[in-house]
């Protein structure tokens, strides 16, 4: 049996049918739409926040150099290498036998928090850039900040079930082949492939961003 119910990530993204497939469960997108879901998400003061974003005029800004655009896709490509490293490189503790999960979690839950961290990071160096491209792209990156912080608790909230779904599978593995080791390259395959596939998923703002950005290079 699963720990918790909601299912992390968005309808349809890897992450959502990774584990939807640890669970037996065949992924089903039969939820309500993202905005329906949204309207769910937001608070009076998040919508007046968003409203704010959306209406005001932001600060004229001297444009940036084109040239600058290398240097974002750059850092962008740098964090996501940075960070699927640390993933490949696996737990950095020694698993004391098939029957403990713990190193898995901590693995996991370290990887999650540095995803956070640097992509929270990049994500507001690539803002910076869009509100100094034009004033039209000011407004975007005024726009992400408030569904960044309106979004970030139920995000991180969702994102936490992940340890537990694999945990999940962990168990599931073991009880499939007591007394046997083997399966323990099994668990670490599969923690890599939803580790990657959250990264992917927490990177999809980073991306938008960076896309606006190039489809932008000037005011």
């Amino acid at each position: 049996m699963l720990h918790g119910s909601p299912s992390p990530g968005v309808a349809g993204s890897e992450l959502t049918r990774l584990l939807a497939c640890f669970a037996g469960n065949p992924p089903a997108d039969v939820r309500p739409a993202f905005a329906e879901r949204l309207g769910h998400w937001l608070k009076w003061t998040d919508a007046a926040l968003l409203s704010a974003a959306l209406n005001n005029s932001p600060a004229a800004a001297a444009p940036s150099r084109a040239v600058a655009l290398g240097a974002e896709q750059a850092d962008f490509q740098r964090v996501r290498a940075t960070l699927e490293a640390s993933i490949a490189a696996g737990p950095r503790e020694a698993t004391s036998g098939a029957i403990d999960f713990a190193p898995y979690r901590r693995h996991c839950i370290d990887q999650q928090q540095a995803m956070e961290a640097a992509i929270g990071a990049l994500r507001q160096r690539l803002r910076d850039a869009l509100s100094r491209r034009s004033l039209a792209l000011a407004r975007l990156a005024a726009i992400d900040a408030v569904m960044d912080q309106t979004l970030a608790a139920r995000e991180r909230g969702l994102l936490g079930l992940v340890p537990l779904r694999l945990q999940s599978h962990f168990e599931q593995l073991q009880r499939a082949a007591p007394g046997d080791t083997a399966w323990t390259g099994t668990l670490r395959d599969d923690m890599d492939r939803v580790l990657r596939a959250e990264l992917a998923h927490r990177l999809l703002p980073a991306q938008g961003l960076l896309d606006a950005l190039n489809t932008h290079p000037t005011t």
